[in-house]
Parts: structure tokens; C-alpha cells; sequence
């Protein structure tokens, strides 16, 4: 967890920034709708299912319907069954929809120009770069990591996407039956955690207990290509370790593949150990070990 002042800072940036861009009138850049309504048009753009837009924007659904009921009643978008099958609906921007959009972008463009005028391009890419760190952390933290049930349907799916990366990546090919069986990733033999970010499963990691003497192992680390570079397989390692922990492991040991380059940069990273191979697994070219700590 964040310290007080980590939180205080925190909520202090917010503040400012919400204010500085001007997020806290009903006349959101000046246009007569507020901040809501100008996200939902936005995110709509070209057309959009309405479950998908309210996963991707975490709204409760009674809000997004008067939301969309609003921007249907200025003349905006369309609400929608979608041809075969009249559960689904979408929505798309009318042409005033489109004008408005349009005309939303240029007053997002002109009040981005006017604060980054102020300072000079060493600064502005400063603060660009900033930006791009501040986002990919906001986006870690908002995924979660869970254990889930390890013949689930999530689970079954991350792990076929585990599989057949190695089937691409590594140069001894990968079968499905190479897989840890189900009720090894089980309490009180194992566990399966899976990282979930807005719905979908974006990565996973397996835990399984090689024996009663308190060592277990790490497997199946796997994260969806366009969740890479944020720091999720680190965290997924993390919780690994501290679930680990909690079942009483002091250990764990883990195998990679030479191909596997950026595995084998993480694991050192958190402290792993080169050791020993200690199984016959042919994919694992380097095996590793770390010491967990424990009470």
C-alpha cells in the first residue's frame, strides 16, 4: 500500500490537474455537455458495442443509458440492436455527432498547444515523457491479479495463449500435454493468478509445490502482447512470491528458454539465482532459485 504522503501527493496532483484543464465545469471546453457525455462521444467514434464501451470506461449501466439517452436527445448518435442479434447494441455518431467530435478535438488540441507553449522543448518532452510513465503505471494498478479456478474458461484461455507462444517463440516446439496438470495449480498443491483488465485476461502465472519441504516453482508466466512494457510480469512475479509465501513456501525455483530473453532479464532482476537445471524439461535452458521471505 501507498504511504499517507504518497496518497496526499497523489490526490494534491489530481486536484491541480483536473482544475488546470478545466474538468470541473459542465461546459467541458467550452461545449455544452460536461466531461462525461464528451468521453462517451469520443470513445464511440466510429461505432461502438455498448457492453465494450462500458467495460472500457468502468461505468455502472444505468449511468452510460442516461448517458447515451442525453447525447441521443441532442441529435448526436444512434442507439441500435445489432443486425443478428438484438441483444447486442451500438452505437454510432450521427453526422452532427461527427461535428461535434471534430470540433471537441480541435478545443482539446488548442488547450494542449497553449500549456505545452509555455515551456521549451526540452521541457515539453520532459513533461511527454512523464505523461508516458505516469500512464503505464495507472494502467498496472488498475489491473488485478487473482487466484481463479484452474479449469475455468480465463484459465484454459491463458493458458493456450501461454502455449502457444512457446510453440512460436522456442525452438523445440511446445505440446499442450507439457502443460501442469489442473490440480497441481489447486490448494493446497498450487495456485493459477490472472491478471484481468477490464474483463479480459492480459497474463497469468502458475504456482505449484515440488515438495514438502517447503520449495515451489514457478510456471506458465505469460502476458498478453499489448499489456508488454508496463511492469506486469514483474507484478505477477510479485504476487506469485507473496501467495507463495502465505502457503508456507521459503523458496522457489524456476526455468526458462534461452529465447526467452526478457524472462531471463526479469528473473535476475527480482533476485533469482542461476542454479542447476533440476528437472529434464527441455525447454528450460536456464534455472534459477530465491529465497522467499517468510513471517
Amino acid at each position: 500500500m501507498g504511504t499517507v504522503s504518497h496518497a496526499a501527493e497523489f490526490r494534491d496532483f489530481n486536484r491541480y490537474y483536473t482544475q488546470r484543464i478545466g474538468l470541473l465545469t459542465d461546459r467541458y471546453m467550452g461545449a455544452d455537455r460536461p466531461l462525461s457525455e464528451s468521453r462517451v462521444l469520443f470513445e464511440i467514434g466510429s461505432g461502438a458495442d455498448v457492453r465494450d464501451l462500458r467495460a472500457r470506461l468502468e461505468l455502472d449501466s444505468g449511468y452510460l443509458s442516461r448517458l447515451l439517452r442525453s447525447l441521443e436527445g441532442q441529435g448526436l448518435i444512434t442507439v441500435r440492436a445489432a443486425d443478428g442479434d438484438r441483444r447486442i447494441r451500438t452505437a454510432a455518431l450521427t453526422p452532427a455527432g461527427d461535428a461535434a467530435l471534430a470540433d471537441m478535438n480541435s478545443r482539446a488540441t488548442d488547450v494542449a498547444d497553449d500549456l505545452l507553449s509555455a515551456l521549451d522543448q526540452p521541457q515539453q518532452d520532459r513533461l511527454i515523457d512523464a505523461m508516458a510513465q505516469v500512464r503505464r503505471l495507472l494502467r498496472l494498478a488498475g489491473i488485478d491479479v487473482a487466484v481463479a479456478e484452474a479449469t475455468s474458461a480465463p484459465a484454459r484461455a491463458c493458458l493456450s495463449a501461454f502455449a502457444d507462444e512457446m510453440r512460436a517463440r522456442v525452438p523445440e516446439g511446445y505440446d499442450d500435454g507439457e502443460l501442469v496438470d489442473a490440480d497441481e495449480l489447486t490448494a493446497p498443491r498450487g495456485a493459477l493468478l490472472i491478471a484481468t483488465e477490464h474483463g479480459r485476461a492480459v497474463g497469468c502465472a502458475a504456482l505449484r509445490r515440488l515438495d514438502d519441504d517447503g520449495v515451489g516453482e514457478v510456471r506458465h508466466m505469460w502476458v498478453r502482447s499489448d499489456a508488454r512494457g508496463i511492469g506486469l510480469g514483474h507484478r505477477l512475479l510479485r504476487e506469485v512470491e507473496l501467495h507463495a509465501a502465505a502457503m508456507g513456501m521459503h523458496a522457489l525455483r524456476l526455468g526458462t528458454n534461452s529465447a526467452l530473453r526478457e524472462a531471463l532479464a526479469m528473473y535476475r532482476t527480482r533476485g533469482y539465482v542461476e542454479i542447476p537445471p533440476y528437472d529434464g524439461d527441455i525447454h528450460v535452458h536456464h534455472a534459477f532459485e530465491k529465497a522467499l521471505r517468510t513471517g
